[in-house]
C-alpha cells in the first residue's frame, strides 16, 4: 500500500527495494478514481469493513505527541502486522477485480512501472537559486504593497484587503456595485464574482484586488515557504508526486506544487526561474507536447478537417478561424483566432455557448452561432462527443485510449445541471485521460531508456504536458532529441505529435 513511500525511505538508508510486484492503493485509483481518498484505513473500512488502529493510538496528538521509537514494542508490532495483514487482504480482493474490469495490463505495464519513475524523480529532487528567489520575493512584496496603496486608492479609504467581509462594504454598500452570488457567511467577493464585477463595470477595484490576490498567493504559497522545503542532506527541494488522485489520469505533486505555478504571468515565470541544474557543466531541459489535447481530439474523432490542419502543419487555431470565418489565414484577426482557440479548447471540456459568451465577452447568441458553425464545419468532432455521451449512458462510465476508467454518475441524474456536468465530464476524460496516458507512457519508456543506455540525464518535474530533465550541456542537443522521439511516440496518432523542446540554465530560460 503505497509503496513509493516505503521504496524512497529504505533508499535512504542504502537499501534498494526490487521486485515489486502490486500496489494496493494503485489497483483501488485504477477501479474506483473518483474515490475521495485510497488510504489504506479507508479502504478496510469500506471494502473489508474493518476499523485499523488509528496512529494516534500510538503516537498521540499534539504537543503530546511522541515518536514512534518511544512506543512500545508490543503495540508497534500490533500496528505493523495489522498494516501488513490489512494490505496482503486488499491485494486478494482488488488483484481479481483488475482481471475481471480489464485493467491488469494498464496496471502492470504503466502505473506500476510508474510508480518507479515517480520514486526516482522525488529521490534526485531539484536545485534552487536561492538568490534569484530572494530577490523575487523583495520584487513580490514590493508589487504587494504597490497594489495595496492603488486599491486604497480606488476605496477612498484604507481597509483589510483579506478581509471578505470588509471588502464586500467597500464593493456592495460603498461602491453600489452589483451582489452577484450569496453564501452561507454573506455576500461572496470570490475570484468568479470579481471577474464577473471587472467585466460589467469600468471601476478598476475589482480587476486590482484579482492581481493583488494572485500577487500575494505567488508569495505566501512558493517564495516564502520554498526554501524552508530544502532537504538539509541534499540541498534540493524534493516534490511528492501523486499518481492516486486525480480522477482522470492525470498526475498531482505537492510540497511544492508546482502544478500551479503560473507560466502565463511574469511573476509566475520568475518562479521558475529560480529551478536550476544540479551542477556546474549541467542545463535543464524542457519537453512540452504542442496543443497534444487537441490532436487527441483529432485523432480520437477522426475528424478530417481537424487531421489536415495538424497533417499540414498549420496553427490549428488560426486554421479553424479562416474556415469558419470564412476568410484567407493570413487574413485572421486577433479577436477571431481567440474565438476559435476558446471553441478548440473549450470543445475538449465540453463548454457551451454560456461559458464560451462569459469567456470571450460576447453574447450568448453570438456564442451559440459560432458553436454552431464549428460542429457543422468539423461534423468528427461533435459525433465523438455524442459517442463519450453513449458510452457513459451505456456503461456508466468511459475510458482512455489505454482503457483507464472513469465512472460518471452524473450521467443519470435527473438534476439537468447534474446531467450536463456528466456529460462534460465524459467528454475532457477521454481527452484529457488519454493526454494523461500518454505523458505517463512516455516517462516510463524514457526511465527505460535512460537506464538501459546508461545516459546522464534525469527526470526532475512532471507538470500536465511538460517533462523537465538534468542533462550536461554538451550533451543537451543530443538528449533533447532522445526524448522528443520518446514523448512522440508513447502512443501512436492518427495525426502528427509535435513536442517543443528546449534547453537552459533554469526552467524559465529552457522554455
Amino acid at each position: 500500500q503505497n509503496i513509493k513511500y516505503d521504496l524512497i525511505v529504505l533508499r535512504q538508508a542504502g537499501i534498494e527495494l526490487q521486485g515489486i510486484a502490486f500496489d494496493t492503493m494503485i489497483a483501488s485509483y485504477l477501479l474506483a478514481p473518483e474515490r475521495r481518498t485510497q488510504a489504506m484505513d479507508a479502504l478496510a473500512r469500506d471494502l473489508l469493513s474493518l476499523q485499523t488502529i488509528p496512529i494516534s493510538d500510538l503516537i498521540g496528538k499534539g504537543k503530546k505527541q511522541v515518536t514512534m521509537l518511544e512506543v512500545e514494542l508490543d503495540k508497534v508490532a500490533e500496528y505493523a502486522g495489522e498494516d501488513a495483514d490489512i494490505t496482503w487482504r486488499l491485494y486478494e480482493l482488488l488483484a481479481p477485480k483488475l482481471e475481471t474490469e480489464g485493467l491488469r495490463k494498464l496496471f502492470d505495464e504503466l502505473e506500476m512501472p510508474l510508480l518507479s519513475v515517480l520514486a526516482d524523480m522525488e529521490n534526485e529532487g531539484v536545485a534552487l537559486d536561492l538568490d534569484k528567489l530572494e530577490q523575487t520575493r523583495v520584487s513580490l512584496a514590493a508589487k504587494v504593497e504597490e497594489l495595496k496603496g492603488e486599491i486604497h486608492s480606488g476605496a477612498g479609504r484604507e481597509f483589510n484587503i483579506d478581509s471578505p467581509k470588509q471588502l464586500s462594504e467597500i464593493l456592495f454598500d460603498e461602491m453600489n456595485l452589483r451582489v452577484v452570488k450569496k453564501t452561507k457567511t454573506g455576500r461572496s467577493t470570490d475570484a468568479s464574482v470579481l471577474e464577473t464585477l471587472a467585466a460589467e463595470t469600468a471601476h478598476p477595484l475589482p480587476g486590482l484586488i484579482l492581481k493583488y490576490r494572485a500577487v500575494n498567493k505567488l508569495l505566501g504559497t512558493y517564495v516564502a515557504p520554498l526554501p524552508e522545503l530544502i532537504s538539509e542532506k541534499t540541498g534540493r527541494v524534493h516534490a511528492s508526486f501523486h499518481q492516486a488522485v486525480a480522477a482522470t489520469g492525470r498526475l498531482s505533486s505537492s510540497d511544492p506544487n508546482l502544478q500551479n505555478i503560473p507560466v502565463r504571468t511574469e511573476q509566475g515565470r520568475q518562479i521558475r526561474a529560480a529551478f536550476v541544474p544540479g551542477g556546474p557543466g549541467r542545463a535543464l531541459i524542457t519537453a512540452d507536447y504542442s496543443q497534444i489535447e487537441l490532436r487527441v481530439l483529432a485523432h480520437l474523432s477522426k475528424d478530417k478537417g481537424l487531421k489536415e490542419a495538424f497533417d499540414s502543419d498549420q496553427d490549428i487555431h488560426t486554421f479553424v478561424a479562416a474556415q469558419i470565418e470564412g476568410v484567407e489565414q493570413d487574413q485572421v484577426t486577433r479577436e477571431q483566432r481567440s474565438r476559435a482557440k476558446a471553441v478548440n479548447f473549450g470543445i475538449i471540456y465540453g463548454q457551451g455557448a454560456f461559458g464560451l459568451a462569459r469567456g470571450l465577452g460576447i453574447s450568448r447568441a453570438e456564442a451559440a452561432k459560432f458553436i454552431d458553425e464549428y460542429k457543422e464545419r468539423y461534423p468528427g468532432i461533435p459525433q465523438f462527443m455524442e459517442a463519450c455521451v453513449s458510452e457513459a449512458e451505456k456503461n456508466g462510465y468511459v475510458t482512455t485510449m489505454l482503457g483507464r476508467r472513469r465512472p460518471i454518475s452524473e450521467i443519470h441524474s435527473n438534476n439537468r445541471n447534474l446531467r450536463a456536468l456528466g456529460e462534460r465530464l465524459a467528454i475532457n476524460t477521454v481527452v484529457q485521460g488519454s493526454a494523461a496516458d500518454m505523458i505517463k507512457q512516455a516517462m516510463v519508456n524514457l526511465h527505460e531508456r535512460i537506464s538501459r543506455e546508461e545516459l546522464d540525464m534525469q527526470l526532475l518535474i512532471q507538470v500536465h504536458d511538460e517533462l523537465v530533465l538534468d542533462a550536461p550541456e554538451d550533451r543537451v542537443e543530443d538528449y533533447s532529441e532522445i526524448v522528443r522521439e520518446e514523448m512522440a511516440g508513447a502512443i501512436e496518432l492518427k495525426v502528427p505529435v509535435k513536442v517543443d523542446v528546449a534547453w537552459g540554465r533554469n526552467w524559465l530560460e529552457s522554455k
